[in-house]
C-alpha cells in the first residue's frame, strides 16, 4: 500500500479511536462494576449491567455511523484529509464505519469477559481477529487487487470474527446469564457504569484531540515544504502505530500490577509497594530501551513494514521516526507512573500527570513548526517527554521517600479486640447525616434508649480484620481529605477493595441483630433487609456551622468550608457505590431536623420506631 494509503487510514484513525473510547467507556465501566458486585456478593444485577453496556456500545456505534455517513467527506477534510488522499480515505472509511456497532460491542465484551475471570478467552478472541486482519490485508490488497478497500474489508472481517467469539461467551459466562430483560434500560446502573468508565473514555478522547491537531498541522506545514501535505501525514500514521504498540505494552505492565499494588498499599505494606514500583519501572524501561535501540538502528525496516513509496517519503519517514520515538522510554515511564499513582488512590497527582505529556505535546506541536517547519511537529514529542518526565520524577521521588518512611508498618486490625457486640432480633437503624448535625451523637443516644449496639468507627476495625487492609486506610475512603478528583480516587483498585471489605463488615454487623449503624452508606448496603429503618439527619446550615465551631474550634469561615467539603465527600462516596443521590428524602423512612437538639431528636426517632 502506498504512502497515500497510509495517510488515508490516518485520517480515519480519530473516528475509530472515538469508537474505541465509547466501547471502553461502557466496557471498562461494566467490568469495574462487575468486580465490585462480585466482591460484595451482590450478583443479581450483573446481567443488567452487562446488557445495558452492550446496548449502549451498540447504539454508540450506530450514532458514529449516522454522523460519519451524513457528514461524509466534510468530516474527512475536517480531520486532515487532502485532495490527494480524500478518495482513498472515503473508500476506506465508509467500509470501516459499517462495522462500528459490532466492533464496539466486541471491545466492550472483551473487558467484561476479562472481569468475569476469563482473560485468556478475551485475548484469544482479539488475537484471532488480529491474525485474520494481518493475513487478510496482503491477500485482499495484492492477490485480489482490491486496494485500500481490501484493507478495510480485511479489518472488518477480523472485527466480525472477534465479535462472534466474544458473543458466544455469553452462553458460558461464569457469574451472569444474559436474557431479554438484561437489555432493559436501568439508569441507576448506567450512571454507576459510566462513572467507573469515564477515565477510559477521557484517555481515548485525548488521543483523538492529539491526532486531529497533528493531522491538520502536518497538512498545513507539509503543503509548504518539499514533501507536500501527504508524505508527513503518512509518516505520522506509521510512527503513531509503532508508538501505540510500545505504549500499550507498558500500560499493560502497569495495569496488570494494579490490583496487587492497591491491596498492598491499603494494607500499609509499603515495602512491597516500593518493590512493585521498582519492578514496574524496571520492566517498562527494559522493553522501551530494546524498542528504542531497534527504532534508531533499523528505522527503514519498520517504515517498510507498512509500505514505502518513493525515496522522498522514505527519507522523511526515517528521519521523523528517529526523532519522534527517540525518548519513548520517558513517555512510557511517565504514563505507568500515573497509572501507579491511580492504583494507590493518589488522584490529585495521577490525574494531571496522566494528561501532562499530551497537553505539552499539543502545545509544542503548535509552536515548534513555526520555527522548524513540518519536522518541528515531530520534535514536539521529545521536548514534551523531557518536561513531562521531569515533573513526574519530582512527584515519584517524593512518593518513594514517603513509602520508605512508612516501611515496616503493617496493618494492625486489632484482632485481639472484638468489635462485635451481642444483640437480639429486631430493627436495624441506619443513620446518614449532614456534617455538623450531631448525627453520630444522636445515633449513640438512640442505641442507648433501645438498649442495642451502636456502630461507627467499629465498622472500619472489623473491615480491616476481615480484609487485611489498614484500618486508617478504610476509615479515610469517604473523608473530605480527597476533595479533588473524588471520582478518580474512588475508582482506584485499593479504594474499591476497601469498599467491599467495609460492606461485608456492615452485613456481618446486621446479621447479629438489632443495632444502630452511623454513616458508611449502610442504608444502601442493607437496602434489601426487611427489618431496616433508614434515617437522614439534617439541620439548618447556621446550626451546623455553630456545632462545628464548638466541636473542632473552627472559625465561622473554617466551619462553612469544613461542612461543604465533608458533605461533598459523603455525596460522592454514596453516589460512587449506589448511583443514587445522597440526602434524597425519598430514600429514607424518616428525615429529621436535629436543630431541636440531640436528646429531643433521639426521642423523636425512638418514638417513630416504637410506632412502626
Amino acid at each position: 500500500m502506498s504512502y497515500l494509503g497510509n495517510a488515508a487510514t490516518g485520517v480515519i484513525f480519530p473516528v475509530t479511536v472515538i469508537g474505541w473510547g465509547v466501547s471502553l467507556f461502557f466496557g471498562d465501566g461494566a467490568a469495574a462494576a462487575l468486580s465490585v458486585s462480585l466482591g460484595k456478593n451482590e450478583t443479581e444485577n450483573i446481567h443488567r449491567s452487562v446488557g445495558n453496556s452492550i446496548l449502549c456500545s451498540f447504539l454508540g456505534g450506530v450514532l458514529i455511523i449516522f454522523v460519519s455517513y451524513c457528514w461524509g467527506d466534510g468530516l474527512l477534510r475536517l480531520i486532515g484529509a487532502t485532495d490527494a488522499n480524500l478518495a482513498l480515505a472515503h473508500d476506506y472509511g465508509f467500509i470501516i464505519y459499517a462495522m462500528m456497532p459490532l466492533a464496539l460491542v466486541q471491545n466492550t465484551l472483551a473487558s467484561i469477559i476479562r472481569a468475569d475471570g476469563s482473560p485468556k478467552y478475551a485475548m484469544s478472541a482479539m488475537l484471532v481477529g488480529a491474525a485474520l486482519n494481518i493475513v487478510g490485508d496482503p491477500v485482499a490488497i495484492f492477490v485480489l487487487d482490491m486496494g485500500i478497500q481490501g484493507a478495510a474489508y480485511a479489518t472488518i472481517l477480523g472485527q466480525f470474527v472477534s465479535f462472534l467469539i466474544c458473543a458466544a461467551y455469553l452462553t458460558r459466562s461464569k457469574t451472569f446469564r444474559i436474557s431479554r430483560s438484561s437489555f432493559r434500560w436501568n439508569l441507576t446502573l448506567l450512571k454507576q457504569i459510566m462513572a467507573l468508565g469515564t477515565s477510559s473514555l477521557l484517555t481515548q478522547l485525548s488521543i483523538v484531540v492529539i491526532t486531529v491537531i497533528n493531522n491538520i498541522l502536518l497538512v498545513k506545514y507539509g503543503a509548504t515544504s518539499a514533501y507536500g501535505a501527504d508524505i508527513p501525514l503518512a509518516a505520522f500514521v506509521v510512527i503513531m502505530k509503532l508508538f501505540q504498540i510500545v505504549l500499550n505494552i507498558a500500560i499493560g505492565i502497569a495495569a496488570g500490577a494494579q490490583p496487587i499494588v492497591g491491596y498492598n498499599y491499603g494494607a500499609k505494606r509499603f515495602d512491597r509497594v516500593r518493590e512493585l514500583l521498582g519492578l514496574i519501572i524496571k520492566w517498562t524501561a527494559l522493553v522501551c530501551l530494546i524498542c528504542t535501540v531497534l527504532f534508531e538502528a533499523f528505522p527503514l525496516f519498520f517504515i517498510q513494514m507498512f509500505g514505502a513509496d518513493g525515496e522522498l517519503y522514505t527519507q522523511f519517514a526515517v528521519q521523523c521516526l528517529r526523532i519522534y520515538l527517540s525518548l519513548i522510554l520517558f513517555t512510557c515511564v511517565q504514563k505507568v507512573c500515573a497509572i501507579f499513582l491511580q492504583s494507590i488512590g493518589h488522584a490529585k497527582a495521577a490525574a494531571p500527570l496522566s494528561i501532562l505529556r499530551d497537553v505539552l505535546l499539543i502545545v509544542f506541536s503548535i509552536v515548534a513548526p513555526v520555527f522548524w517547519g513540518v519536522t518541528g511537529i515531530f520534535w514536539a514529542a521529545p521536548i514534551a517527554d523531557v518536561l513531562a518526565i521531569a515533573a513526574t520524577a519530582t512527584v515519584m521521588v517524593r512518593l518513594w521517600n514517603q513509602l520508605k518512611e512508612g516501611e515496616g508498618q503493617t496493618a494492625t486490625a486489632e484482632q485481639s479486640q472484638s468489635v462485635l457486640q451481642k444483640s437480639h432480633p429486631g430493627v436495624i437503624v441506619t443513620i446518614a447525616r449532614e456534617h455538623g448535625s450531631a448525627g453520630k451523637r444522636i445515633g449513640q443516644l438512640v442505641a442507648q434508649k433501645l438498649d442495642i449496639p451502636c456502630y461507627y468507627k467499629e465498622m472500619t476495625a472489623l473491615a480491616a480484620r476481615e480484609s487485611g487492609l489498614a484500618k486508617e486506610f478504610i476509615s479515610g475512603i469517604n473523608s473530605d481529605e480527597n476533595a479533588v478528583m473524588r471520582e478518580l480516587y474512588l475508582s482506584a483498585s485499593a479504594v474499591q477493595q476497601a469498599v467491599v471489605a467495609q460492606d461485608k463488615a456492615i452485613n456481618m454487623i446486621a446479621d447479629l441483630g438489632s443495632c444502630v449503624i452511623v454513616g458508611r452508606a449502610a442504608d444502601y448496603v442493607l437496602r434489601n433487609r426487611e427489618n431496616l429503618t433508614r434515617i437522614f439527619i439534617h439541620a439548618p446550615k447556621s446550626y451546623r456551622v455553630q456545632k462545628v465551631m464548638e466541636m473542632y474550634g473552627d472559625t465561622e469561615q473554617e466551619g462553612k468550608k469544613s461542612i461543604a467539603r465533608a458533605d461533598a465527600a459523603r455525596a460522592s462516596y454514596y453516589k460512587s457505590i449506589s448511583g443514587r443521590e445522597w440526602g434524597d428524602v425519598h430514600q429514607y423512612e424518616l428525615s429529621v431536623d436535629s436543630s431541636i437538639g440531640p436528646e429531643k431528636t433521639a426521642d423523636l426517632i425512638c418514638d417513630y420506631l416504637n410506632r412502626v
